[in-house]
């Protein structure tokens, strides 16, 4: 993960050959996504929302799908951006992007945290006599000195691991339809329970969830970032992500319904950070038991370092343009070329949060920055495609103002649903990038500083 810095005044920019398809778009958002994601969700979704997390997945995928048509239609509009950030500095106001930058930051500054946390879970589930914060020092040390050293995750290796994810999860699905039909049969696998339990439904309860399990998605809109390399943008990037959301939605859809089937009791797991991995138990043995937990861990470990590389250049870019103080953040290593004052900073950041917040409180952090610049991404998209347009440019009522008001609606309801704790923590940090953007621009008066969060 690299964070580029874009010149304001660049000589001559190179153009990319458009040689991707719709297929190798949808995936790579599908690499980026993770097959998986929702069932390191599940134990907390499936308390939260009272054994109905499969609704909670449908209504995050509803507002995906709605802002990922906002995005690819950008995508298309403004080909060489990468980001929500660019999307909203182009589609509304400079000021505007800054703070949809700012939000995103948050995200990477969490991202390091939550994948540690959930590497230590999987840790202790094998060897529980080991203290948790053990396991998070001992995974921070690790993950920060290799970063120092300069180790990056290879792309090669990041398709094996999806293959083997897949194949895993598959296993899993057969075995929970074998298992569901011996104990129940037909009703046990058609049932209408996951999505609606009248018993247990509340949907002040399913809303926080969803606010929760819409992490599942987060990742989507790297799609985008290829908007040079594809062919026909028009039209490729505006399907890749829609269907990148529809399978991430389905798939983990399937996956959460057996997995709630086959343990319908959302109060009883014997470690809810965890929970699937005693749910693949119950279907496949330790053999499943340990499949689950070797892949998750393992994709922690990829997701831990390539998300704390990526907030250091983050900080080294903010540091070389300014925004930071540039003789630490700017800093790079002679020999290794990496910033390692960042990296041992993102290191001690990592440690602290892993072991003050809770797992559910981090990933409902990472939603409130990441559905804070999915609300600007549809505006923005509004205004661009109907508020801008004249009726004799083919101005669509659905199309260029339905469809962007319900995504930010959506969204916007789901980021309502955040926990008060969420809002609270993120509300300062968003509060302290406005204070800080009014005093760099002195009052609004001047451009802020343009940085390209594109992950290449």
């Amino acid at each position: 993960m690299k964070i580029n810095i874009v010149s304001t005044n660049p000589p001559n920019v190179p153009h990319l050959k458009r040689v991707l398809g719709l297929w190798d778009l949808i995936f790579y958002g599908i690499m980026l996504v993770q097959p998986i994601a929702a069932v390191t969700l599940f134990g907390i979704a499936s308390k939260v929302s009272r054994g109905q997390m499969v609704t909670t997945l449908l209504i995050a995928m509803a507002g995906m799908m709605l802002t990922a048509i906002s995005y690819g239609r950008l995508a298309s509009l403004f080909p060489s951006a990468g980001s929500a950030y660019t999307y909203v500095g182009k589609g509304l106001n400079t000021h505007l992007g800054f703070m949809a930058g700012w939000a995103m930051f948050l995200d990477y500054l969490i991202i390091p945290i939550i994948n540690t946390m959930y590497a230590a879970f999987t840790l202790q589930r094998f060897i529980p006599s080991v203290p948790f914060f053990v396991w998070v020092v001992m995974f921070v040390v690790i993950i920060t000195f290799l970063n120092l050293r300069g180790i990056k995750t290879v792309a090669g290796f990041n398709k094996l691991m999806l293959a083997v994810m897949c194949t895993v999860i598959c296993i899993f699905i057969v075995l929970a339809i074998q298992y569901i039909f011996r104990q129940q049969g037909w009703n046990g696998l058609l049932s209408s329970r996951p999505f609606y339990n009248p018993a247990t439904f509340n949907f002040g309860d399913v809303m926080t969830a969803t606010s929760f399990a819409a992490l599942t998605y987060i990742g989507f809109d790297g799609v985008t970032t290829l908007a040079e390399d594809v062919k026909n943008p028009k039209r490729n990037m505006l399907l890749a992500p829609v269907l990148v959301c529809l399978f991430t939605g389905l798939f983990s859809g399937l996956q959460i319904y057996l997995a709630q089937q086959v343990w319908p009791d959302y109060n009883s797991f014997p470690k809810i950070e965890t929970a699937f991995f005693d749910v693949a138990a119950r279907v496949g043995g330790q053999f499943l038991f340990n499949a689950i937990a070797v892949i998750l861990f393992i994709a922690s470990l990829g997701s831990g370092l390539a998300g704390q590389v990526g907030a250091a250049r983050l900080l080294f870019a903010m540091g070389r343009d300014g925004v930071l103080p540039g003789k630490i953040f700017s800093h790079l290593n002679s020999k290794s070329t990496t910033p390692t004052y960042n990296i041992i900073i993102m290191g001690v950041l990592t440690l602290i949060g892993s072991l003050v917040l809770s797992y559910q409180s981090a990933a409902e952090l990472i939603n409130f920055g990441a559905f804070l610049a999915f609300m600007g991404v549809n505006i923005a998209s509004f205004r661009q495609f109907y508020l801008l347009r004249t009726s004799k440019q083919n101005r669509s009522l659905i199309r260029d103002a339905i469809l962007p008001i319900l995504g930010f609606l959506v969204c916007f309801s789901i980021w309502l649903s955040l926990p008060n704790l969420s809002k609270i923590l993120g509300g300062i940090w968003f509060i302290a990038g406005l204070v800080y953007l009014m005093i760099k621009t002195n009052g609004f008066r001047k451009a802020p500083v343009i940085l390209d969060f594109k992950e290449v």
